[in-house]
């Protein structure tokens, strides 16, 4: 089932953000900081779980699998990033009844033609703009749970200009959809632009290195957008961790740097699920 607190946030205009999750360490240590809603990065969870490019390669099959797992392990709503639909009418319609028993909360299909490719790389094609429109009439239809949420985004603004890309975001409310996503607008004014002009709750994507600039969330709010994600936040800065501390290894031999942030262990054993194992263990082990 949907968690209802996502629908509940659109409903009473509630701003808020939700971080991109690229793995279930992350997911737990999101759970930690206290995030209510969270955004399952279909960028970011193919690159983490498969070495993979965000380019239509991994299945609706294994999307699902990271996709259910986010669900399992963490406390808060899922919004799950499900490219086209991984198909035609009847992947969307598969597609959507996959992702709501899996628990997500909402789901979010986007126009390009399949396989797809990233928002924020070049090379996107874009399916006309009624075929999309009546993927989203498919996914409304195949839901059950009035608490799940239908998310369309449009590549348009490369090769159709704003204006293209606005038009398609009302032609998907039109359809449907609950919340619009133009993705990868360039400006401030162009956001502003598509909040005023789209008659529905927004998201804005803040995509680190992409091509829409990366503004505070307060900034996000009063251009009218009811959420933000933040796909890459945690994945760029996990990446640069890494190889920070692997360079310190692999130059001086340090596995402990004492002037880089390490979590504490016993913490994350706990944090993982480590005490209900070893409670089981106390009770049952012979």
């Amino acid at each position: 089932m949907a968690d209802p607190r996502l629908r509940a946030k659109i409903e009473a205009r509630e701003f808020f953000v939700a971080p991109g999750i690229h793995d279930m360490i992350t997911a737990v240590v999101a759970d930690k900081v206290g995030f209510d809603v969270v955004y399952g990065s279909g960028y970011w969870t193919t690159a983490s779980a498969y070495g993979l490019p965000d380019a239509g390669i991994a299945s609706y099959t294994q999307m699902l699998d990271r996709m259910a797992t986010l669900v399992r392990t963490t406390d808060a709503a899922v919004i799950g990033d499900a490219d086209t639909g991984f198909g035609g009418l009847l992947n969307v319609h598969h597609t959507v009844r996959g992702y709501e028993e899996a628990g997500i909360s909402a789901i979010q299909i986007e126009d390009q033609e399949f396989p797809k490719k990233c928002g924020h790389t070049p090379f996107k094609r874009l399916i006309p703009v009624e075929d999309m429109a009546e993927k989203v009439r498919v996914a409304v239809a195949a839901r059950k749970d009035p608490n799940f949420l239908i998310i369309a985004r449009t590549d348009a603004r490369q090769s159709e200009g704003l204006e293209g890309s606005i038009a398609r975001a009302k032609a998907y409310v039109a359809a449907g959809a609950d919340i619009a996503f133009c993705e990868a607008l360039t400006t401030e004014d162009e956001m502003r632009r598509a909040c005023d002009e789209v008659p529905a709750p927004m998201m804005a994507n803040m995509a680190n290195g992409g091509l829409t600039p990366v503004l505070n969330a307060k900034v996000l709010e009063d251009i009218g957008y009811a959420y933000a994600i933040y796909p890459s936040l945690t994945s760029l800065i996990a990446a640069s961790a890494i190889e920070a501390a692997l360079h310190r290894l692999k130059d001086n031999g340090d596995g402990e740097p004492a002037d880089m942030p390490m979590f504490d262990f016993k913490e994350f054993c706990g944090m993982i699920g480590f005490q209900e194992v070893w409670d089981f263990e106390k009770k049952w082990a012979r």
